[in-house]
């Protein structure tokens, strides 16, 4: 029987898209997950739990583990169980990155500075230590500027500025942010620190694939069709095919190969995000894993045996089978993550059906659980829900997301504030 590591967080969407995967393929998932060690398998998958911040002590636990049940590749879903997916594969002797590449990948001050060294396009960037003042910080960055977290992703805590008074505050407000319980229940150093960076105006792309010996397979290139210029970066809409012309498409393409040998990356799913202007490509990460939530549903490729989703092209890969030959389908698709208009109280939605409606449109998903707080970015981290769609044109695609997502309602009560 072959058999795959899952690392992944205990909220992660993609578990169960995984297990749907490996069922199709006949492989045994096993998961490792940072779920609480005392609690007897509360949600009945059989989890190993581990600690992502205490890497070492995880790491031979999980080798224990698996003493009886040998794994045949680590496949990681989200940015810290990549790294720990890098320590592991090293330690059971598997393909895979170094967990120093991963760490670099995921830091954006390592990533910034390897992108420099590789001569890639890089934004003026300084870092504003602990205890740093705001304001004399503020005096020395060039507007407009992005203030930003070193190691959250999508786009938490990252808020554009214009001038120093701005800058000063959102240099505070991340500051705030970084003392969530949630945020420090990480444990990273690297949250103790806050990159500045001069804003990169242009076309915002995002890039999924794989690495097989350190050359780069692009399964897809994405278009954001809506504006990302701030003050916040709420994703909403990614598209493919890319409308961009083969050479722009090709740049994008090389430098996210020159930005990933940079960090050190070499095997495994790639998840990049890049701008595009008339100076070039701007890299603004490379992460070793696939793209997050549910928003990989959007992808769909065709192979021998006929059509396959992302989780099972990078099972495949996982254990050593040549996935050279897969191809995206022809249809152009898209996904839109539904924004969270203000802070409050989820109470449900309305609409769905007539959403699902709309020509073109394949599902509607409303992730957001009734009565829980819903948090806008740049503090809040996740989505109302997904809805996705296919075309015959990426514009209709868009069109379609579009129209879907103005037919549904949500009811959002304002937050009652406790009183001690």
């Amino acid at each position: 029987m072959t058999r795959i590591l899952l690392v992944a967080t205990t909220t992660g969407y993609q578990i169960r898209s995984f297990g749907e995967a490996a069922g199709k393929l006949g492989v045994e998932l096993v998961v490792a997950s940072d779920r609480c060690d005392h609690l007897d398998d509360p949600w009945r998958d059989g989890a190993i739990a581990v600690r992502f911040h205490d890497r070492a002590a995880s790491v031979r636990a999980l080798r224990a583990a698996l003493a009886d049940r040998p794994v045949h590749g680590v496949v990681a879903v989200g940015d810290r169980p990549a790294v720990f997916a890098a320590a592991v594969a090293s330690s059971l002797g598997l393909p895979g990155n170094s967990a120093e590449a991963a760490e670099r990948s995921r830091n954006k001050l390592l990533s910034r500075y390897a992108f420099q060294a590789a001569r890639l396009p890089v934004p003026r960037f300084s870092l504003v230590p602990p205890g740093a003042s705001p304001v004399q910080v503020s005096e020395h960055a060039a507007y407009p500027a992005v203030v930003k977290p070193l190691a959250l992703s999508g786009s938490r805590g990252v808020i554009r500025v214009d001038d120093a008074a701005g800058c000063a505050m959102a240099v505070e407000r991340v500051r705030r942010l970084l003392l969530a319980p949630d945020v420090g229940e990480e444990r990273d150093p690297a949250h103790c620190y806050i990159l500045i960076e001069s804003f990169v105006p242009g076309r915002e792309k995002a890039v999924e694939g794989v690495l097989v010996d350190g050359v780069l397979q692009t399964l897809a290139i994405f278009d954001k069709p809506d504006p990302l210029d701030g003050p916040f970066f709420e994703e909403t809409i990614y598209v493919t095919p890319s409308s961009e012309p083969p050479a722009v498409q090709a740049a994008v393409t090389a430098a996210i190969a020159t930005a990933a040998r940079a960090l050190g990356l070499r095997h495994g799913p790639v998840h990049a995000e890049c701008r595009v202007n008339d100076q070039g490509v701007y890299v603004l990460e490379v992460a070793p894993r696939p793209i997050g939530g549910l928003c990989a549903q959007a992808l769909r490729f065709t192979t021998a045996e006929g059509e396959a989703s992302l989780e099972e092209v990078l099972l495949r890969h996982a254990v050593g089978q040549d996935v050279s030959g897969i191809a995206r389908e022809a249809a152009a698709s898209g996904v839109m993550m539904i924004p969270i208009p203000r802070r409050g109280v989820f109470r449900g939605e309305g609409g769905v059906e007539e959403a699902r409606a709309v020509p073109g449109v394949v599902d509607v998903r409303v992730t957001a659980k009734t009565d829980a707080l819903l948090v806008p970015l740049p503090e809040g981290r996740s989505y109302l829900g997904f809805i996705f769609a296919r075309a015959e044109k990426p514009s209709e695609v868009v069109a379609a997301l579009r129209a879907a997502h103005e037919r549904l309602r949500f009811r959002i009560d304002k937050e009652v504030p406790l009183v001690v």
